[in-house]
C-alpha cells in the first residue's frame, strides 16, 4: 500500500560540531530530493549538531552556532520552496531544568514547527537526561493536506503491545494516533548492533499495524567515536508491511515506496550477517579516521588472526597504500609468525617492515636486573614470568607509538573482546593505539569474520587460521594455557556482559562452575585495564567503553 505522501529519507553522515558541513549536506540532499518530486524531506536526529554531541551541549557557543545554522536553513529560499524539510537540532528553551530540548524543526517556506523529544533514554550508550528536558506535548504538521505526527527516536520505542515491560509511562505515537494523523514520522540516531535491525523493524511494523497508520523512519548513518549507525531508513504501510528500505552503512537520498521491492535483511547467523559486521567495522574505522584527521593507519602484525583481521579492515577502510604493518619479533616469536605476517601484507598490498625487539628487551632486562634481584621468578635470570611477558608487549607498544607519532598514522589496537573481557592484554603494550577496531569482536567471531574474508579473497594465510593462538611471550605458549577454550570463554562472557546473567544462572545453563568463576573473576579484576583502553567500535549488544559503567573498586561477586 503506498504512502500518503512522497517522502524522501535523507540518511546522511553528519560530523559533530560541523554546522557548516552538516548544513551543506542538508542543502544538497534537499535539492536531490526535489528532483524526485518529494513533498517531505526528512533528516536524522540532531542533524545539525551531529550525534552524539555529548558535553558540547553544555557550551553556549556551540548552541548559538546551531541556532545560526538553523535560522539560515529556515529562511525562505529557492532550494526548499514548496517542500517541508525536517531537520534535527538542539533547542534552547530558557526554562527550568537542563534548558535544552532534543528537537525536530519542520521548515516550510519560512514557517517553523518544532517537535520536542518526549522520551529521553538514559540506558546503554544513551545519557540524554544529562543534557535535555523532555517535551511535554505531541506535535503534528500539515504537509500537502496530510497530518504528519513528528517523533524523535525513543518516542517510538515504548509500544506497550510490543514490549513486555514498557520503560516509560507515556507513548507519544499512541497519543498522536489518538489525535488523528495520516503518517507517523520518526527521526533517529539508532546505533548498530548485531540483530538490532531485525528487532527495530519488528517493533516498527507492530506499531504501524496496531494503530493502522503508516510510518516513515529515518536513521543516521556513519561512525562517530565508538558508535556506528547503519542507516536503513524504512517505510511501513498501515498493515505493518515494510514497503521500502534504504541502503545500509552508506549515505542515501531515498524516495520512500516508489515501487521498488525493499532489499532483504541478512539472515541471522548467516554469511550475509558476517558481511554486515565487516561493513560496520569498515565504516567505523573510516569515519573515525576521517573525522579526527588521520589519512593513514598502522598496526602491529604478529602473524596471528586478530592482527590479520584488523589489517584486512584497515586496508579496506584506508586503501592498502595508506596502511603499514609492523612485525616485532622476539626470541619467542616463531619464524612462521613473521612469514605469515609478511605473506598477509603482500596479499593485501599494504606496507610491511620488521623491527626486532630482542636487543631492546635484553638491554631492559640488564637495566632492571638490580631492581629485580631477589624477587620471585626473577625476570632477569630465572624463567620468564608475567613481568617479562608484559615488558615485551610494552616494548612493542612503545615502538608502534613512536612510529605512529613520526608518521602521523592512526595506530590500530588489535585486541579482541575476549581479551578485554578477562584482561588477557597488556596496558601500554598491545592495548596501545588510538582505536580498538575489533575490541567488541569476540575471538570466535574473529575467526568467522576472517574465514568469511578468505571466502571472497584468500588473503589470510591458512596457517594463521589453524594454528593455536598464542601471544608468543614465552616458550611454547598458547592462549589456552591461561584461559578456557574460547568457545566456552566467549559464551560465558556474552551471558554475563550482554545478557547480564549471574554466575549462578550461567552455571545452571551447563557451563563448568570452575570456568564460570574464573571468567567472572577476571572480568571484574580487569576493569581498570578497560578503563584505559582505546575507544572500542561497538557492534554487539553491549561493548566495553560506550554503555559499560562498572566501578573499578568493588567486592560484589557476579
Amino acid at each position: 500500500m503506498p504512502l500518503p505522501l512522497r517522502v524522501t529519507a535523507a540518511q546522511i553522515d553528519t560530523t559533530v560540531g560541523d554546522f557548516d558541513g552538516n548544513a551543506r549536506k542538508i542543502l544538497d540532499a534537499t535539492l536531490r530530493a526535489r528532483a524526485t518530486g518529494a513533498q517531505l524531506v526528512v533528516f536524522p536526529e540532531l542533524t545539525l549538531t551531529g550525534y552524539p554531541p555529548r558535553d558540547l551541549l553544555e557550551l553556549q557557543s556551540f548552541l548559538r552556532a546551531g541556532e545560526r545554522a538553523l535560522a539560515e536553513l529556515a529562511a525562505p529560499a529557492d532550494w526548499s520552496r514548496g517542500l517541508t524539510v525536517a531537520v534535527g537540532f538542539a533547542e534552547r528553551h530558557g526554562g527550568a531544568g537542563a534548558g535544552l530540548h532534543n528537537a525536530l524543526a519542520a521548515l516550510q517556506d519560512g514557517r517553523v514547527t518544532v517537535a520536542r523529544k518526549m522520551l529521553l533514554p538514559t540506558y546503554d550508550v544513551f545519557d540524554e537526561g544529562r543534557y535535555f528536558d523532555p517535551g511535554t506535548a505531541i506535535t503534528r504538521v500539515d504537509v500537502a493536506g496530510m497530518r504528519v505526527g513528528l517523533t524523535i527516536c525513543e518516542d517510538a520505542w515504548n509500544d506497550k503491545s510490543f514490549w513486555p515491560v514498557p520503560r516509560y509511562g507515556g507513548d507519544p505515537v499512541e497519543q498522536l494516533c489518538a489525535a488523528g494523523i495520516d503518517l507517523v514520522l520518526n527521526v533517529s540516531a539508532s546505533p548498530y548492533a548485531v540483530g538490532k535491525p531485525r528487532l527495530r523493524e519488528r517493533m516498527l511494523s507492530a506499531m504501524a499495524r496496531r494503530h493502522g497508520v503508516p510510518l516513515v523512519y529515518v536513521n543516521l548513518v556513519g561512525g562517530n567515536d565508538a558508535l556506528v549507525f547503519d542507516g536503513r531508513s524504512l517505510a511501513v504501510d498501515r498493515e505493518g508491511t515494510i514497503v521500502d528500505r534504504a541502503p545500509a552503512f552508506r549515505e542515501a537520498v531515498h524516495l520512500m515506496s516508489d515501487g521498488r521491492p525493499p532489499p532483504p535483511l541478512p539472515a541471522e547467523g548467516g554469511p550475509e550477517e558476517l558481511d554486515e559486521i565487516l561493513d560496520a567495522l569498515d565504516l567505523g574505522i573510516r569515519d573515525y579516521a576521517a573525522k579526527t584527521g588521520f589519512r593513514g593507519a598502522m598496526l602491529g602484525l604478529s602473524g596471528g588472526v586478530d592482527s590479520a583481521l584488523t589489517a584486512c579492515l584497515a586496508a579496506r577502510a584506508f586503501g592498502p597504500a595508506a596502511v603499514r604493518g609492523v612485525a616485532l619479533p622476539s626470541r619467542f616469536t616463531e619464524q612462521m609468525s613473521t612469514e605469515d605476517a609478511g605473506a598477509l601484507a603482500g596479499a593485501l598490498g599494504i606496507g610491511f617492515e620488521v623491527v626486532p625487539i630482542e636487543a631492546v628487551h635484553a638491554e631492559l632486562l640488564r637495566t632492571l636486573a638490580p631492581a629485580f634481584a631477589g624477587r620471585p621468578a626473577d625476570a632477569a635470570r630465572g624463567p620468564p614470568d608475567v613481568t617479562n611477558e608484559n615488558l615485551q608487549a610494552r616494548i612493542r607498544g612503545t615502538i608502534l607509538m613512536a612510529l605512529s607519532n613520526k608518521r602521523g598514522d592512526l595506530l590500530l589496537s588489535t585486541g579482541n573482546k575476549s581479551e578485554l573481557s578477562v584482561g588477557y592484554c597488556t596496558l601500554y603494550g598491545d592495548m596501545a593505539g588510538g582505536l580498538a577496531a575489533i575490541g567488541d569482536v569476540p575471538k570466535t567471531l574473529v575467526y568467522r569474520l576472517s574465514r568469511r574474508i578468505n571466502e571472497k579473497s584468500p588473503v589470510i594465510p591458512e596457517r594463521t587460521l589453524t594454528r593455536p593462538p598464542s601471544a608468543e611471550l614465552a616458550p611454547g605458549q598458547t592462549d589456552q594455557d591461561n584461559l578456557p577454550p574460547y568457545e566456552v570463554l566467549d559464551a560465558i562472557a556474552r551471558l554475563s556482559v550482554e545478557e547480564r546473567k549471574s554466575g549462578e544462572e550461567i552455571v545452571a545453563l551447563g557451563f563448568p562452575p570452575e570456568d564460570v568463576r574464573r571468567v567472572l573473576r577476571l572480568l571484574v579484576r580487569s576493569e581498570y585495564k578497560r578503563r584505559q583502553a582505546a575507544p572500542v567500535l561497538r557492534v554487539t549488544g553491549r561493548a566495553f567503553g560506550e554503555g559499560w559503567r562498572f566501578p573499578i573498586a568493588h567486592r560484589f561477586e557476579r
